[in-house]
């Protein structure tokens, strides 16, 4: 299927491993052109010299830059759109789930993982807004099913995750219909290196017996399972939905 979406620009914050890492990849397969944020430079320009050597130079910039601070965010924004003469899509990819089990976390932590899963999201909308009218883009917001249902996930994220959703779905119909704004919520999603990875070296069988009893489908979900239901929100062929929330969970959340 051919989703239409060669030489677009797509901005992911969040880009340097995991789920951004192969959002950035399919959209490079699919023709587009990638800007990639993250705030570890080393690993981003690791990843990203990859997609260069597969893909030319002339369709990967990447820049290390804190998306939770509206400052540095704006100067890194100035720099792509000296490079870049139009944005068509954002993925506000940005989040960390590995705070505390308590039931209200200190003061601290929530303000830490309060700015890393529902700042960096609003300050993507800050900034994005006015570039994406110009294109009739899309904004696309990775949050994840703890803010859609209570899955004993820390509370801080859980709270900031539901706060993404909201805003998500009041934007759609404030900036409609010039832009489309979507969620991608993910569930239980394994990759080498990240949470679960860790969480199953440290106790397999408790992890292996989690998935089976809460997920119907048995088994983790992949990267690539995410990022394909971003790539095709991002392009035309979804041009009549905005202000969704896909799940892409192996049908652990039974709300309706």
């Amino acid at each position: 299927m051919d989703l239409k979406l060669e030489k677009k620009n797509f901005v992911i914050a969040g880009a340097s491993k995991g789920i951004g890492a192969k959002i950035a990849e399919r959209f490079l397969e699919e023709g587009a052109n990638v800007i990639l944020l993250a705030r570890n430079y080393r690993r981003l320009r690791s990843f990203s010299t990859k997609l260069i050597s597969s893909f030319g130079e002339d369709r990967v910039l990447f820049y290390s830059t804190d998306c939770c601070s509206l400052q540095a965010y704006k100067q890194t924004r100035k720099k792509i759109l000296s490079t870049c003469k139009k944005i068509d899509g954002v993925i506000s990819n940005v989040g960390n789930g590995e705070s505390v089990p308590d039931p209200i976390p200190s003061e601290k932590n929530w303000a830490k993982f309060w700015s890393i899963n529902f700042d960096s999201a609003l300050n993507s909308s800050r900034l994005f807004l006015g570039d994406l009218k110009k294109t009739k883009g899309s904004l696309i917001f990775i949050s994840s099913i703890a803010g859609i249902e209570s899955i004993m996930a820390p509370t801080d994220y859980s709270v900031a995750k539901s706060s993404v959703n909201a805003l998500a779905k009041t934007l759609s119909k404030k900036v409609a219909p010039e832009i489309r704004v979507n969620v991608v919520a993910p569930g239980n999603i394994y990759y080498p290196g990240g949470t679960w990875d860790k969480k199953l070296k440290k106790d397999a069988k408790t992890v292996k017996g989690y998935i089976k009893d809460n997920v119907p489908l048995k088994r983790f979900g992949l990267v690539e399972e995410v990022a394909d239901s971003v790539i095709f929100l991002s392009s035309p062929k979804c041009s009549f939905t905005t202000g969704s929330i896909l799940r892409v969970d192996g049908g652990q959340t039974v709300s309706i």
